[in-house]
C-alpha cells in the first residue's frame, strides 16, 4: 500500500465544536510503518537509532494507524482508527505511545493551556472523515505564535525575503 501524508491546513481559530479531535502538536517526523509495524517501531527505538545517551529521554507517539493486519484502515473514520490504533500499541514496548487527544468544544481550552505550556501547538482533526493524503481542510494546524520553532520559521521567512 502507498501512503501520502495528510498535510493539515493551517488555521487560526481551534474548532470548538463536538465534531472535532484535539491532538498536542509535537516536534517530531513522521513514520510510515508497514506489515510488521510494532517491531519496526521497536527496532527505531533501539540504541542504533537514538545513538546513546538520550536512550531513555525518547519516546514515539502515535496518532493515527491507516493499515492494520493487511486491511486499508484509511476509509474508516478517525473514531474508528483511533481504537484500532489503542487495541495495536495495548501491548507496546517501554516509550511508544497513542497520543492522548481529547474531543469537542475544549479545543480553545487546550489550545491556551499548550501555549502557556510552551508547546508548538495543536492539530484539529475532523472526527467523522476518512483519512486522505495531502492538504486537507478537515485536519487544522493551530501554531503557537510564541513557540521558538515559530521564531526560526519568521527567521528563515525574512531571509528569503532580503534575498529576492
Amino acid at each position: 500500500m502507498q501512503f501520502q501524508p495528510a498535510i493539515p491546513t493551517c488555521g487560526t481559530e481551534v474548532p470548538s465544536s463536538r465534531e472535532w479531535i484535539h491532538e498536542i502538536k509535537y516536534d517530531g517526523f513522521r513514520l510510515i510503518v508497514h506489515k510488521d509495524g510494532v517491531h519496526l517501531l521497536t527496532a527505531m527505538t533501539g540504541r542504533s537509532a537514538i545513538h546513546g545517551q538520550h536512550d531513555d529521554e525518547v519516546q514515539l507517539y502515535a496518532f493515527d494507524v491507516l493499515a492494520m493486519d493487511g486491511e486499508d484502515l484509511r476509509r474508516l473514520p478517525l473514531t474508528m482508527r483511533k481504537p484500532h490504533l489503542a487495541r495495536l500499541l495495548a501491548r507496546r514496548p517501554d516509550g511508544i505511545f497513542a497520543a492522548p487527544f481529547e474531543q469537542g468544544e475544549i479545543g480553545p481550552d487546550l489550545f491556551g493551556a499548550a501555549c502557556r505550556m510552551g508547546l508548538e501547538g495543536l492539530v484539529s482533526k475532523h472526527r467523522d472523515r476518512a483519512y486522505r493524503g495531502g492538504r486537507c481542510a478537515h485536519w487544522i494546524e493551530i501554531k503557537n505564535r510564541k513557540h521558538p520553532a515559530m521564531s526560526r520559521v519568521m527567521d528563515a521567512f525574512e531571509l528569503r525575503e532580503h534575498c529576492r
